[in-house]
């Protein structure tokens, strides 16, 4: 009987690997190829970190706004964001590119300071000495790539600015070079 059993295993394996060749693709006709993401495209360019643009249409790009106010104890400036087809990503997010989410990243005179999850942030007094100095806030995917509508990133840039002896201070947002942030 033991004879039978090893036959019938041998059987089965033979099974196993004719089905398994059978179903191993060699690139013919009938099979897919499957792009890297199927968000956007990734264009040659980067930011100043290497991260690749994700090119989406225009019509269908994030956008991001920005508003500083000086904080209520004046002990440095509170920032918000608001955003139009564009949601922030929880901690722990596939590192993927999703249409419309991820995070914020904020850099100072080009500088980053943090990577927002929230659209609320606090700016710490000392990190803005007297003078003007721009804020940024620009879109990530959650795979790292930056987005970007007609080859920019998709950002927007406040300026702080810091005058008097009183630290007396203004804050006014003005457009950046994306296409797709738009002036209100």
């Amino acid at each position: 009987m033991s004879w039978i059993r090893g036959l019938f295993a041998a059987l089965a394996v033979c099974v196993l690997l004719v089905a398994g060749a059978v179903g191993c693709g060699t690139g013919d006709a009938g099979e897919r190829e499957m792009s890297p993401s199927p968000v956007g495209r990734l264009l040659d360019d980067t930011d100043d970190g290497g991260r690749a643009f994700r090119e989406v249409d225009e019509d269908e790009a994030p956008e991001v706004d920005i508003e500083v106010q000086p904080g209520s104890s004046g002990d440095g400036w509170d920032l918000t964001l608001t955003f139009e087809r564009f949601r922030l990503s929880p901690r722990g997010a596939a590192a993927e590119a999703v249409a419309g989410r991820g995070v914020a990243r904020l850099f100072l005179d080009g500088r980053f300071i943090a990577e927002l999850r929230t659209p609320e942030y606090r700016l710490a007094a000392r990190l803005v000495p007297r003078g003007t100095h721009h804020v940024t806030a620009r879109l990530y995917a959650d795979d790292g790539t930056v987005w970007a509508a007609d080859g920019e990133p998709v950002e927007r840039t406040a300026d702080i600015t810091v005058s008097g002896a009183e630290g007396t201070a203004t804050a006014t947002a003005t457009a950046s070079a994306s296409a797709s942030a738009s002036v209100p």
